[in-house]
């Protein structure tokens, strides 16, 4: 992610907020955060989440996001001064604090390419997380194959830029066979054809089984595994892996 425009680049950075808005992701931490008195959440983006989940300086609330230009964005929105933006890589980031709950929504962990990315990343939540406090991240389950659908037939839509105009987006994918990694591109064209901006992107797609011996292996044990945001219970067939859990 830290060469990614999508996320580095300011006038990519602004275009995430218009298409991803309070979703059911969102919704269901929310309603975690209201049993918390501190929450970090890691890969926190443009801040719109831990801004929300802060109420206004109602517990503490620390975003961690190793892309300036989101960041920039999350101090900026209205109640961002309510919780503490950290410009920091989640695999590393150590704060010498411990949270009673930890997120990662908006698929930010199949941004750890690596399995030792994802292990790294696992042992920074183990290291933050407070004896009784739980965590919750989502990652696509790769039996979905939802990279097939990203293409510009499938994907083409219109969105309305609030400073911008009018856009028509689409992306690009393609699957390396040999790691599993998807390569996307993310495409924002304005319809006179004057800006014509895009990046590259990289995920990965790891599978429930590696995730559950990350999870041991990192000293957290997985309490619920949902298919969806919605609350569906997994299953092989679901878009979703849903996981949240404690301390093991």
């Amino acid at each position: 992610m830290h060469d990614d425009l999508l996320y580095n680049d300011p006038a990519l950075a602004s275009f995430y907020d218009v298409e991803n808005e309070w979703m059911d992701d969102s919704e269901r931490c929310f309603r975690m955060a209201e049993e918390a008195r501190s929450v970090l959440d890691l890969g926190c983006g443009t801040g719109l989440l831990a801004v929300a989940m802060a109420e206004g300086g109602k517990r503490r609330v620390v975003g961690v996001d190793p892309a300036p230009a989101m960041l920039a964005i999350a101090r900026a929105r209205e109640g961002g001064g309510d919780a503490t933006f950290i410009e920091a890589d989640a695999r590393t980031v150590r704060l010498e604090e411990r949270f009673e709950l930890i997120t990662m929504t908006g698929h930010a962990f199949q941004c750890m390419l690596t399995r030792e990315d994802r292990l790294a990343l696992m042992k920074t939540i183990a290291a933050h997380l407070a004896e009784k406090g739980r965590f919750i991240f989502d990652s696509r389950n790769p039996a979905a194959e939802e990279w097939l659908e990203w293409n510009r037939d499938e994907s083409e839509r219109v969105i309305e830029h609030p400073e911008q105009g009018t856009f028509l987006a689409w992306n690009e994918a393609s699957q390396d066979p040999a790691t599993g990694i998807v390569t996307y591109e993310t495409h924002y064209q304005n319809l006179i054809g004057t800006k014509h901006y895009q990046a590259k992107s990289r995920i990965a797609f790891p599978d429930k089984a590696e995730l559950e011996a990350l999870l041991k292996e990192a000293g957290l044990k997985a309490e619920q595994w949902l298919g969806d945001w919605s609350g569906e219970a997994w299953g092989p067939d679901m878009p979703e892996m849903v996981v949240i859990g404690g301390r093991g």
